[in-house]
């Protein structure tokens, strides 16, 4: 259970914190940021997103057929070693669709020696999940500066090339402690989950 200071995950032994790394998974337009965010605030930790990252690295004029995902991910890690060092625990808020993704989080958890725990988020219901990323496109499309709200079409594209690929958990972090909510069910109970899973 989160203990008395609201770390969360963090562990005390006397006077000492060990921060502790949580890494989101799941497909765009399942509610991993929502659960992201909740978890940050319930349990003091910070939330590094991707998303907005790779959003910036547009605006900046880097061309969209540049590698911008794995720089945001580059970008992501150094922010979440950064905080980790500071001995404060991180959500990192990203797809981490495939193992050398995800590999990316174990080799930053053995480095700053702390621990990882996946939060693996799916959307049961097609339906629900089709709506969720068309409102996610429209999104997109809609931010200023960054893929103009005449282009949906370009934003739609986007969304759709990312859910193309999302491997099964093998190879080494498929050892990595998991739990997998879906988020047709209520916020609250799969915010519950996490936390009993990540307190635990």
């Amino acid at each position: 259970m989160a203990d008395a200071s609201g770390l969360g995950p963090e562990r005390q032994f006397g006077d000492v914190t060990v921060p502790v790394l949580v890494a989101m998974a799941g497909l765009p337009g399942t509610g991993k940021s929502t659960i992201a965010q909740v978890l940050g605030a319930r349990l003091g930790a910070s939330v590094v997103s991707v998303d907005p990252i790779e959003a910036a690295i547009l605006v900046a004029g880097i061309d969209a057929d540049q590698p911008t995902g794995l720089a945001a991910y580059l970008v992501a890690e150094t922010m979440a070693e950064q905080v980790l060092t500071s001995g404060r625990s991180v959500i990192v808020d990203a797809v981490n669709a495939v193992e050398p993704a995800r590999q990316q989080w174990r080799d930053l958890a053995e480095r700053v020696g702390v621990n990882l725990r996946f939060v693996e988020v799916v959307c049961s219901d097609p339906d629900t999940h089709r709506q969720r990323l068309r409102k996610r496109a429209r999104r997109l499309a809609d931010a200023p500066g960054v893929w103009g709200a005449a282009d949906a079409t370009i934003a739609q594209r986007a969304v759709e090339q990312s859910v193309e690929v999302y491997d099964e958990w093998t190879g080494a972090t498929a050892a990595v402690p998991r739990v997998t909510v879906d988020s047709v069910g209520p916020l609250g109970e799969n915010v519950e989950i996490a936390l009993a899973f990540l307190t635990g």
